[in-house]
């Protein structure tokens, strides 16, 4: 069963509509302020300091408020508050549907529970590798700081399917691979729409509306990004004794048609289900036998 999120799950249902649900993000997105902005409302920080300590998340595995910590810019104290706040004042999608009229608080109820029950068997709770699969640890670290930085600079909502072995790549346009080398030799390939690959060069380059295309621009943000992911790997796991070499990272489009890994590779399939219903894949491909 593919993972869904709540809203979705709703217009399958056909308890809502899509307008609805785009209602329901548009009210989520003015209620759910982002810890920089709630920093900045609160008078804890200035724009300079916001962006200097996303800056420094890039190249250190740090939530934004221990690394204003880190930096001096906030004291674990303030921090406490602010996430106190963003806890206490959170709106949830079915909550923001009730508030705009679209359901009553007895269907909520009811359907969140059908819900639950239903993606129980399909959320991956924490990353687990396959049997059989050498050096899982590395595996394990390269998803979640995958996870962490689509979170961290790229500001992204999704949830994660459980990783699974597969014999090709995604049917996707776009692939954003790069290299591994020195301990342990690897491929890291994000399969991606033109519409996700936007997103999150738009989330690089600080910009708000998501334009689709193929400029030059756009897919160096997105390499940019994997640059940053794979740079933190690297660092975490040299902490594990290993020592890792990457490649720049590259782009290319493919057909409809996903690409076979060799024979002699196994491919790990790490899906990501953004709230919008766009879906894109982290595939690892590594040796058998590694």
């Amino acid at each position: 069963m593919a993972i869904k999120f709540f809203g979705q799950f709703l217009i399958d249902k056909k308890i809502i509509t899509r307008l609805d649900l785009l209602r329901g993000i548009e009210l989520q997105e003015k209620s759910n302020l982002r810890f920089g902005d709630l920093v900045i409302e609160m008078g804890m920080m200035t724009t300079e300091q916001i962006t200097l300590t996303h800056r420094a998340q890039r190249h250190e595995d740090l939530q934004f408020g221990d690394m204003a910590v880190k930096m001096g810019f906030l004291t674990p104290e303030r921090v406490k508050q602010v996430l106190d706040r963003q806890q206490n004042e959170h709106l949830y999608i079915g909550e923001a549907l009730v508030k705009l009229g679209t359901i009553s608080m007895e269907e909520l109820d009811f359907h969140l529970v059908e819900f639950k029950q239903a993606q129980k068997v399909s959320v991956a709770e924490k990353i687990v590798i396959p049997a059989g699969i050498s050096h899982q640890p590395i595996w394990e670290i390269v998803a979640d700081m995958t996870y962490k930085m689509l979170t961290r600079v790229a500001g992204v909502t999704f949830q994660t399917g459980p990783c699974a072995i597969t014999g090709t790549l995604p049917e996707r346009p776009v692939i954003i691979e790069l290299e591994f080398s020195g301990s342990l030799s690897a491929h890291y390939l994000l399969t991606v729409s033109e519409y996700t690959r936007a997103l999150i060069a738009n989330a690089i380059l600080k910009e708000d509306k998501v334009a689709t295309g193929s400029d030059e621009e756009t897919d160096e943000a997105v390499k940019e990004f994997v640059n940053i992911v794979c740079s933190n790997i690297v660092s975490k796991a040299a902490q594990f004794g290993y020592s890792i070499d990457t490649s720049p990272a590259q782009i290319r489009r493919q057909n409809t048609i996903g690409l076979a890994i060799p024979g002699d590779q196994t491919g790990l399939l790490f899906p990501i289900y953004f709230s919008n219903g766009e879906i894109f894949e982290l595939t690892i491909v590594v040796p058998k036998g590694e």
